[in-house]
């Protein structure tokens, strides 16, 4: 049986009765840019995580770099994220002219080692930006104690986050404020691209609205540079609606990996993602770990399961931030990850019969090279 890594077709044909009727009406209205279809998605996706302010901007970039602006980031100043996380994170920085410097990560989770942080933290750094890593909430408990001991705000990237929790708080509420991305993979995905920033802060959420709209607070007055950042108003069609399935979907994901790691547990050279503690893994990407990743891809690719790498070539090896600062003592659980994740099949509409066939492929593929 063939497997698709993933699959948007599905979601879409069970979506399609509702939702073509919405998209009809609001064609119909011409009511395209940035309207009353966006500032309802901003309302049910605040309330989705328990915040305040929601702002929907044009991609999870956007977000990250309308905050940054919102903080006065500069040039000379830093920023400490990871580099084991998608390009977008320290490009939103190098955009303000900022610096990123690059932590380590935790073995087990994948998302910023907090002992590295503070080994990462200069004179210069005015940010920590962890990431919630393939919806994993990162260890914001102790990376706010860490930054907040020096004054610094910490920025969410919670692009892969929709919906996860540490402590029963959910991710996005814990910084001064969090990015998060609609592109169409995501947990909630729009029809194209979309972003949001969420914070409690009013009056940031206020210089992040006006940074989407070319700065202005009003109508031809603008007050800062910024940016056009807006949403269009079919992506906040599309994501107010679908919007309503996200605790479905996400209990349905938690369910696939709950069946992955009962099929897969005790796999020779095999290592499956973890829980932490307190946290609630919403399982954007279904990440498993070996030192034969490549050759296990291969396998699975020959017999028709898709797969993905998430990340092969971490940011402080990519050509656009080679010269960034890494923190002392080097990033090796970052190396080495690199080198041995493996992106399984994940997507709500994925079948307990496929999540079989790819695990039965995977303990297959063990059994003949033991």
């Amino acid at each position: 049986m063939a497997v698709p890594f993933f699959d948007l077709t599905r979601q879409f044909t069970r979506l399609r009765p509702a939702l073509l009727p919405e998209l009809e009406a609001l064609l119909q209205s011409g009511d395209y840019a940035q309207g009353s279809a966006v500032a309802l998605f901003e309302e049910e996706f605040a309330r989705a995580h328990d915040l305040p302010h929601c702002v929907a901007v044009g991609s999870g970039t956007d977000a990250l770099h309308a905050i940054f602006m919102a903080l006065g980031l500069k040039p000379g100043d830093e920023a400490v994220t990871v580099a084991h996380t998608f390009a977008a994170t320290p490009e939103a920085v190098a955009l303000t002219g900022a610096a990123p410097v690059f932590a380590d990560v935790l073995p087990g989770t994948l998302t910023m080692d907090p002992r590295s942080l503070e080994r990462a933290i200069t004179p210069r750094t005015r940010v920590v930006v962890p990431v919630h890593l393939y919806g994993h909430p990162a260890a914001m408990g102790a990376i706010l104690e860490i930054a907040s001991a020096r004054g610094i705000p910490v920025v969410e990237d919670a692009c892969q986050a929709h919906g996860a929790q540490l402590q029963g708080r959910s991710v996005g509420g814990f910084g001064a404020a969090a990015a998060f991305s609609f592109y169409p993979s995501k947990n909630i995905g729009a029809f194209g691209e979309g972003g949001a920033v969420l914070t409690r802060d009013g009056d940031l959420a206020a210089a992040v609205r006006a940074i989407r709209n070319h700065g202005q607070t009003v109508r031809h007055r603008h007050d800062r540079p910024g940016h056009n950042y807006r949403m269009d108003n079919l992506q906040g069609a599309v994501l107010a609606h679908k919007v309503r399935y996200l605790e479905e979907w996400t209990l349905r994901r938690r369910a696939l990996a709950a069946l992955y790691a009962s099929l897969l547990e005790g796999t020779d050279d095999l290592q499956l993602p973890r829980e932490a503690p307190g946290a609630r893994h919403v399982y954007h990407l279904y990440v498993v770990r070996t030192p034969r990743r490549d050759q296990l891809r291969s396998f699975l690719e020959e017999r028709g399961i898709g797969t993905g790498l998430h990340y092969p070539v971490p940011c402080h090896r990519q050509p656009a931030f080679a010269s960034a600062a890494v923190a002392g003592g080097g990033l090796p659980v970052t190396e080495a990850a690199s080198t041995e994740v493996l992106s399984l099949p994940m997507f709500p509409e994925l079948t307990d019969e496929e999540v079989g066939t790819v695990a039965g492929t995977v303990r297959e593929f063990f059994g003949r090279a033991s």
